[in-house]
C-alpha cells in the first residue's frame, strides 16, 4: 500500500465508523450499540488470550520437528492484529478483528502472502543446528583491525610535520 493513503485512511476509518455507529444504533438502539462495542472488546481479549497461546503451541511444535515457524508466524502476526482490531472502538474494525480469528480467513491470507515472504536465518532445534548461508556484506572485525591503522586511510588526519 502506498505511503500516500495513509493520511486518507487515518480520516476515512473513523467516519466510516461513526456512520455505521449512527445506522447501527437506529436500528437496535444506543445502549445496545454501545453494549455491542463493549461485548466485542471483552470477546476479542478473550479470543486473543486462546489462540495466541495455541499459536504459541504451535510454533514450538514446529520448531522441535526443525522447520521454520512460517506459517505460524503469519497466523501470530494476524492474531495479534485481530486483537488490536477487536480492542479498537468500533463495529467495522470489530468486524475485520473477527475475521481474522477464524482459520480459514487467516490459511487464505497465508496462501496469498507465503510466496512473498522469505525466511532468512537459523533455526536451534534439539536435534541440533540449521543454517541457511546467504552471501552478506558484513565485515566482521577483530580489536586489532579495529584499532589498527596504516596511516593510508583518506580519514585519517593528515600529519604536517
Amino acid at each position: 500500500m502506498p505511503f500516500a493513503l495513509i493520511p486518507f485512511l487515518l480520516l476515512a476509518i473513523p467516519l466510516v465508523e461513526i456512520a455505521v455507529f449512527v445506522m447501527v444504533g437506529q436500528k437496535i438502539g444506543v445502549l445496545a450499540t454501545i453494549g455491542l462495542v463493549l461485548a466485542t472488546t471483552v470477546a476479542g481479549a478473550i479470543l486473543l488470550r486462546l489462540q495466541g497461546f495455541g499459536i504459541v503451541m504451535q510454533m514450538r511444535r514446529t520448531l522441535d520437528e526443525g522447520r521454520l515457524p512460517g506459517r505460524e508466524l503469519v497466523h501470530g502476526v494476524m492474531v495479534l492484529a485481530a486483537g488490536v482490531l477487536l480492542l479498537t472502538p468500533g463495529l467495522v474494525t470489530d468486524l475485520l478483528g473477527l475475521l481474522l480469528f477464524i482459520p480459514v480467513v487467516r490459511d487464505a491470507v497465508w496462501a496469498f502472502v507465503k510466496n512473498r515472504i522469505v525466511i532468512v536465518g537459523g533455526t536451534e532445534t534439539r536435534r541440533g543446528y540449521h543454517y541457511e548461508y546467504r552471501q552478506t556484506r558484513t565485515i566482521d572485525l577483530d580489536a586489532q583491525d579495529y584499532t589498527a591503522s596504516s596511516g593510508s586511510s583518506p580519514w585519517q588526519p593528515k600529519d604536517d610535520n
